[in-house]
This record gives structure tokens, sequence and C-alpha cells, in this order.
């Protein structure tokens, strides 16, 4: 049996925080702004993945009212997701994601975020694809107010 389910996320981009995509910290002039570390990537992965499953979503899961959740390494979350959907007998089949930035220049790292991602979901790398696009100059990540992304998780039961 397998299920599909769709993430998206979304950060505003401000100065003082530190900008971390995949569980890599990227030096940038801004950093998104969240509760937690706000991974707007790993964010959309999670919600992906329990959306696929029909197990609610990140927020529900880490509310950004409690406290406990406050700064917290959104890695270390997607974690916890993963023990959780492996509960229930299933497994990541692939994850495509997309993150949406105008700057900085994402394809360096890229292999890097892929592995971290695969490392925490207990999957290999060839199961898990990010790709960066701009969205040329338009809306707010086009003006550096914010990025995004997009995920897509095949689900499969074990």
């Amino acid at each position: 049996m397998f299920r599909i389910g769709h993430g998206y996320d979304v950060h505003k981009l401000v100065e003082g925080r530190k900008l971390i995509l995949g569980g890599v910290e990227i030096p940038h002039v801004t950093g998104l702004l969240g509760h937690s570390d706000a991974d707007v990537l790993v964010h959309a992965i999670m919600d992906a993945m329990l959306g696929a499953l029909a197990m609610g979503d990140i927020g529900h899961l880490f509310p950004d009212n409690d406290n406990s959740f406050k700064d917290a390494d959104s890695m270390k979350l997607m974690a916890e997701v993963c023990r959780r959907v492996r509960a229930e007998g299933w497994e990541i089949g692939n994850i495509d994601a997309t993150i949406i930035a105008q700057a900085p220049k994402l394809a360096p790292h890229i292999m890097t975020m892929r592995e971290n991602i695969a490392r925490v979901c207990g999957c290999d790398v060839s199961q898990i694809s990010v790709k960066a696009t701009t969205e040329e100059h338009l809306g707010f990540t086009g003006e550096k107010l914010g990025m995004s992304a997009h995920a897509v998780a095949l689900m499969q039961k074990v």
C-alpha cells in the first residue's frame, strides 16, 4: 500500500537569525523567523509525511505556543515524526522537495541537506530529492522577504 502527501511551509527572513535549511547552517545576512529554528524545508517534509498518513501536521504535534519547542532543532522534530510514522508501520518510499528562495545560492548545500534528511529519516540518500529555485524577483520570496518550500512524500506500508 502506498500513500502520497504534500507539505508546504513559509517563513519570513529577518536579521539576527541563523539560516538553517535541511539541517545545514548557511551563511547569509538574514535567517528565517519562527518558533523553532524555522527550517522551512524540513517543516514541509514533515507535513508531507504526516499528511500522507492523515496524522495531522507539525502545528498539531509541535505547537508554537509550547515553549518546549522554542528554538527547537527541526531535525530532532523530524526524528520524532519518523518514529511515529514507523510505529504505524510506514516507511518513506521517496521525498521530493523544492525550496523557493531568491538568495542565497543553495546548490552548494543541497547534497548535505539530502544526506542530513536521509540520515534522520533512516533511508538512503537516493530516496531524498531537494531542489531550489527562485521566483525571478516576483512575490515575497523574489523580494527576499521570506522563503517557502513544497514537499511531496510517497509513504509505503512495511
